[in-house]
């Protein structure tokens, strides 16, 4: 179970240490609201301050109701930790992937909630006048590590009731 956790937490970690270091970037180089184009009519480059849930939920809560942004934020942490035990004892490589990914993405988000009341997001997909909402390394992970663990479910065998 150790060596379970200690792979969770160099995921988790990397994830943190590579979403902070690309938002310090994104603060540091691009002036809010102004998009960069990385791919013509697909992708950009565009500061923004997100200080809702993910993919912009909740976002146009008043400030002084953020705190339950961050309350929410730290609920779904404590789920997923009774999640990571429940599964940890049966799960392999891609449960310990997904979970480190899952907390190290919740841990990047929360960092800024508490440094700037908001998320810093800056990667901004597109196509025509369609926009996905801006996101950041710390959404990419949890949207990866969510997506494995369901892949998990659905491909795991139920024992027979026979």
């Amino acid at each position: 179970m150790k060596r379970f956790g200690a792979r969770i937490a160099v995921i988790a970690g990397a994830v943190v240490v590579l979403d902070q270091v690309t938002k310090l970037l994104a603060l540091d180089r691009l002036a809010p609201g102004v998009p960069v184009s990385v791919v013509d009519g697909v992708l950009a480059l565009t500061l923004v301050m997100n200080p809702g849930l993910a993919f912009g939920l909740l976002g146009g809560l008043p400030a002084s109701w953020r705190w339950m942004v961050a309350l929410l934020s730290l609920v779904a942490l404590l789920v997923l930790l009774r999640v990571a035990v429940r599964v940890l004892p049966t799960g392999g490589w891609p449960d310990q992937t997904a979970i480190g990914l899952i907390f190290g993405g919740a841990v990047g988000n929360l960092v800024d909630r508490g440094r700037f009341g908001a998320v810093v997001d800056f990667v901004d997909a597109y196509y025509g006048t369609w926009h996905w909402p801006a996101f950041n390394v710390a959404d990419s992970a949890i949207t990866v590590g969510v997506a494995l663990l369901a892949l998990r479910l659905l491909t795991e065998k139920k024992p027979s009731s026979g």
